[in-house]
């Protein structure tokens, strides 16, 4: 079955988003299906590491973190936005040095920087371990103190 089917939940997943975005019927059942195994086996072409947990106490911090900081952000931004105070806000870049060098790692913080409004990953330099990060509000925070202890630390304890 694994060499058919190299990543059966993925399949199944996908599968079931085919169906819900476009109807259920049978041509959509074996396009879904087609386009699931497909999908499937480029997943083990690509050959993903599989990421060792190292700490859990830190999950469980990090998504506590993570959506209390989207909120906050997400409400900074919108007064910025509604109270047209977005001509005075220095925006700018911000060099982050990580020590981070896991690749499930970077790509989670990768991912809780975009998800947050303001901020934009720009760039990672794998060679120098170095984020360029876009910020909409440079004054707002010390940025390299705060990736690197609230989303850096963590991860860095759950990924090693």
């Amino acid at each position: 079955m694994r060499s058919v089917l190299p990543y059966p939940l993925l399949a199944l997943l996908l599968l079931a988003m085919w169906i819900l975005l476009n109807g259920f019927s049978v041509g959509q059942l074996l396009l879904g299906g087609v386009v699931a195994a497909a999908a499937s086996a480029v997943m083990a072409q690509l050959q993903p590491a599989k990421p060792r947990l190292r700490s859990w106490r830190a999950i469980g911090r990090l998504l506590l973190v993570v959506p209390v900081d989207i909120f906050r952000s997400n409400v900074a931004v919108s007064r910025l936005i509604l109270a047209g105070t977005r001509g005075r806000k220095v925006s700018g870049f911000v060099t982050i040095p990580l020590a981070l060098r896991d690749r499930t790692g970077l790509a989670i913080l990768a991912c809780i920087i975009t998800s947050t409004p303001g901020t934009a990953w720009v760039e990672y330099d794998s060679n120098r371990s170095i984020l360029l990060l876009h910020v909409l509000d440079l004054e707002s925070e010390d940025w390299v103190k705060l990736i690197k202890t609230r989303y850096e630390q963590p991860l860095r304890e759950i990924f090693g």
